[in-house]
């Protein structure tokens, strides 16, 4: 009895393990919104990156060669600004950190053509 018993709250508490697990793994905050822009693609993301956050903005397939005011901003700030050219394949990239604030970050993309009237934007809220 006293076997059948132990093995049993063995048996039990092996069960419970994997719940407990499940349970406290934490939510991805990885977030990534895409579109039109150009004749081509827009994407932002955002990803979590231990105590701050990874923003990437990518413009593809715009013409090759083509100049993009891009411009990057967190909870309303611009943290990045500049004219960027597309290379050859008509692709640009930016990448970025940014640490952690109080409460909801919200990243947002504006891209703009020089000398054109393609605009893209898109905002992302994270937290």
């Amino acid at each position: 009895m006293l076997k059948r018993t132990t093995a049993l709250i063995a048996g039990s508490a092996l069960l419970a393990v994997p719940a407990v697990t499940l349970v406290a793994a934490p939510a991805s905050a990885d977030v990534e919104r895409s579109g039109a822009c150009g004749g081509g693609r827009y994407e932002l993301s955002v990803d979590r990156e231990g105590a701050g956050w990874e923003v990437n903005a990518d413009l593809d397939r715009v013409a090759p060669g083509s100049r993009w005011r891009v411009v990057l901003k967190h909870d309303g700030r611009t943290f990045y600004s500049k004219v960027r050219t597309a290379d050859r394949e008509g692709d640009l990239d930016v990448e970025r950190f940014r640490r952690d604030t109080a409460g909801k970050d919200s990243f947002r993309l504006v891209a703009k053509r020089v000398n054109g009237t393609a605009t893209c934007a898109r905002t992302i809220t994270v937290g």
